[in-house]
């Protein structure tokens, strides 16, 4: 049986520890809904957190941290630069005021949101100053392919220490995890549960079966036995106990090739694929 457990991190390639399983607050909305759905997940034994600029509930996600009482070297908290905010000055600016939201000195994780063409590079030149400022300890990319990836390593003295992009046996994205394990950058997965689409599929609901799992807990372990770090989205109490709930069973081989062979380019929410 693993040795993993919901606190299990994983060595980021500038030495920083970051959780393997987190909880993401996409779509939750702002207020009490956020607030609560942190303070369970800290509650229920998780420490990390993702946010994002664009989600608008970054100040709930730091009421819910401060509400738990826990230290705050304790629990790692991503959050990310927004589209309209990119640029080398304007990148500083919106840290500085994700900070201010978050009620925070610094965030363990920024990350570029998206890969837009002719402002990335100048904000990642910003990042990489806000990371020797101590503004952040580590920082890294979300929804880049290896043409982005090239692009900015080509032009820069960081590696990402992150690349987060929609991750799920039905979306695998072999290439794109080849390619980063090689240049030493972890992948995060988001929306790893399909964000519901396919939690009927009879091919996962057999495996689940078999381990006396939901589909989405079987979803959630096999990123972990990829080697992902994995964001699972809840705003309800049970789900969130339910998500972290995966660490008793084992997929075998026979599981993981059936759950390898689900892929079929499901993208549910972004698609990086026709950005130059």
């Amino acid at each position: 049986m693993s040795a993993l457990h919901l606190k299990s991190t994983v060595r980021l390639n500038n030495g920083v520890e970051i959780p393997r399983v987190g909880l993401g607050v996409y779509q939750a909305r702002r207020g009490d809904e956020t607030r609560q759905a942190v303070l369970h997940a800290l509650q229920a034994g998780y420490r990390h957190v993702d946010t994002a600029r664009i989600y608008g509930n970054e100040r709930d996600v730091g009421e819910a941290l401060r509400e738990s009482g826990l230290p705050r070297d304790e629990v790692f908290i991503t959050t990310k630069l927004w589209n309209q905010d990119q640029g080398h000055d304007s990148t500083l600016r919106a840290c500085e005021r994700s900070l201010r939201e978050l009620g925070l000195e610094y965030v363990d994780l920024y990350l570029i949101h998206w890969p837009v063409p002719s402002l990335r590079l100048d904000s990642w030149r910003a990042m990489e100053k806000l990371l020797a400022d101590g503004k952040c300890r580590a920082i890294g990319v979300s929804n880049f392919l290896e043409r982005h990836l090239d692009e900015l390593m080509a032009h820069s003295k960081v590696v990402p220490a992150i690349n987060q992009v929609e991750l799920s046996p039905f979306l695998a994205q072999e290439t794109l995890r080849a390619y980063c394990q090689r240049h030493g950058i972890v992948v995060e997965a988001y929306s790893p549960l399909t964000r519901g689409q396919r939690l009927d599929d009879p091919r996962l609901g057999a495996v689940a079966k078999r381990h006396g799992k939901t589909a989405a807990q079987v979803l959630i372990r096999w990123c972990l036995q990829r080697d992902l770090v994995v964001l699972p989205k809840s705003v309800h109490p049970t789900r969130i106990r339910e998500n972290a709930a995966v660490f008793d069973f084992d997929l075998s081989p026979e599981d993981l090739n059936i759950l390898d062979g689900l892929d079929e380019e499901l993208h549910t929410s972004w698609d990086p694929s026709d950005v130059p």
